[in-house]
């Protein structure tokens, strides 16, 4: 399964993945670490890189893989869009400190069945509805939440702005078993 930017690429001021603590899978990036150490920056200009223009960072945080979550950065109101062809399994809030803070839309990859793509920090379109079928790159999720009053922004350490971003993960979807 490969997920597309959920922000105009345009409009991206970063991307960055991190360590998530929930289970989620890691993701295989691609391009080019941003932050990486001196040794590895020395070893790709002696021996080439095949990386791509795209560039990223490795995020400090979490406890699981450390590219099991994906922020891709972007200014409050910038329209998201479905990084995966599929149908939305669910529309659930975000929780901070007891206040409810945006919504996070799951989706079930339609050439992934057993996995569901969490899409979060987003205020959500209020036409989306449990079973929608969603398009990547076409189907409008939402926009990009203002997050940087409520939690410390790590995008924020490589932008210009406070960071705020949409954050991408992907689970195991949860199977009935059979008695």
């Amino acid at each position: 399964m490969k997920l597309q930017l959920p922000i105009n690429a345009s409009r991206v001021t970063a991307i960055g993945y991190f360590g998530s603590e929930d289970g989620s899978l890691a993701l295989s990036p691609v391009g080019t670490q941003a932050n990486e150490g001196l040794l590895r920056r020395l070893v790709h200009k002696i021996l080439g890189s095949a990386g791509g223009s795209t560039r990223w960072y490795l995020l400090a945080g979490g406890h699981g893989p450390s590219t099991s979550a994906l922020d891709v950065g972007a200014a409050p109101g910038t329209d998201v869009y479905s990084p995966v062809n599929g149908t939305i399994v669910g529309i659930g809030k975000v929780v901070r400190n007891g206040r409810t803070y945006g919504a996070r839309i799951d989706i079930q990859p339609s050439d992934a069945p057993s996995l569901v793509v969490s899409i979060s920090h987003v205020k959500a379109d209020p036409s989306l509805t449990v079973g929608e079928m969603v398009s990547a790159d076409a189907s409008k999720l939402g926009v990009v939440l203002d997050f940087a009053r409520v939690e410390q922004q790590a995008l924020s350490r490589y932008t210009n702005d406070s960071g705020n971003h949409v954050l991408i993960e992907v689970r195991p979807s949860a199977t009935l078993q059979a008695r």
